[in-house]
């Protein structure tokens, strides 16, 4: 198996909208295509149960 060592980037399509998804070593973060703000997601958070609760916090922070 190949390590996650740097960020790895790929785009991704979504519906009409383009994103950026980056694999780093930390988590992972998706974000809309042009734009500096996103999802950021950490795999302690995913593997501990806590990526639902900490994606609702990280929306309910966001100003619309």
């Amino acid at each position: 198996m190949t390590p996650l060592d740097k960020p790895l980037r790929r785009e991704v399509q979504i519906g009409d909208e383009c994103y950026t998804l980056t694999l780093d070593p930390e988590g992972l973060k998706l974000v809309r295509k042009g734009h500096r703000k996103g999802v950021d997601l950490r795999w302690v958070d995913l593997v501990s149960g806590d990526a639902a609760l900490a994606a609702a916090l990280q929306a309910s922070l966001e100003v619309p």
